[in-house]
């Protein structure tokens, strides 16, 4: 079985976010970027497959040269190969175009990505890769088996979970309970080492004419400072949240 692990780079969430050229550009300055949380769960995944199943994995991160030390990691982790499409990302759609044509090309069985990343959070390239693929595709993934051609996944749904059956090859958006946070692997000295070895494919970006453009990015208004109302004035405490936090 022919895994592809797609890998975003993120900042890390204690970074602190800033904005240049008049709010149009993100601030990478003094940003520490890792792999997006989600896709580190479907790299997991694919491991077990590696080592239970015999599997290949090879990742796959649409981005510039600042991203080979997190494709390094995966590497580290224990991917055996990665491709890097030499290209800034634009949107979504621009991502998953990409994807689908080194997936297309590479005969692969199964797709593992994370259900979005928490830098934009579109949660828009796993569906769209697999309808570019023309392949299966199931979201929100806590659980994945995969016997010959066809998989037995576990979804999470409103209220519940859902078990389908569903044949290869197939996109997987997947989330935390594909593995959980103590299967995460921290590379040790020896991975490392080898994955400086493992081929890191750089791959020229396909053609194609992005159909959105960033005007503006915004931070959020920060919190207001906290009233304290004392124990036993219930009457101000209630016209408060009526006429101020409106929750009432």
């Amino acid at each position: 079985m022919k895994i592809l692990v797609c890998i975003s780079n993120v900042p890390d969430t204690t970074s602190k976010i800033n904005f240049s050229d008049n709010d149009t550009k993100f601030d990478t300055n003094g940003v520490q970027f890792v792999i997006n949380p989600y896709d580190e769960f479907a790299l997991t995944r694919a491991m077990w497959f590696k080592e239970k199943q015999g599997a290949s994995v090879t990742v796959i991160n649409v981005g510039g040269a600042n991203c080979e030390p997190t494709i390094r990691k995966a590497l580290a982790i224990g991917a055996d190969d990665a491709i890097r499409v030499n290209i800034e990302p634009t949107d979504g759609y621009f991502v998953a175009k990409q994807i689908a044509e080194i997936a297309k090309n590479g005969g692969y069985d199964l797709v593992l990505a994370g259900k979005e990343s928490i830098d934009y959070n579109g949660g828009m390239v796993p569906g769209m890769t697999a309808a570019l693929l023309n392949f299966n595709f199931v979201n929100a993934c806590i659980g994945i088996d995969v016997n010959n051609d066809k998989a037995t996944v576990t979804r999470e749904i409103d209220g519940g979970k859902e078990v389908v059956e569903v044949n290869l090859p197939l996109v997987i958006a997947g989330q935390k309970g594909i593995v959980e946070e103590s299967d995460l692997r921290i590379p040790n000295m020896r991975g490392i080492m080898m994955a400086r070895k493992k081929p890191l494919q750089v791959v020229e970006a396909v053609e194609f004419n992005a159909t959105t453009s960033t005007s503006k990015y915004e931070k959020l208004a920060p919190k207001s400072a906290c009233k304290l109302v004392d124990a036993n004035n219930v009457g101000e405490l209630v016209e408060l949240l009526h006429n101020e936090a409106k929750v009432i």
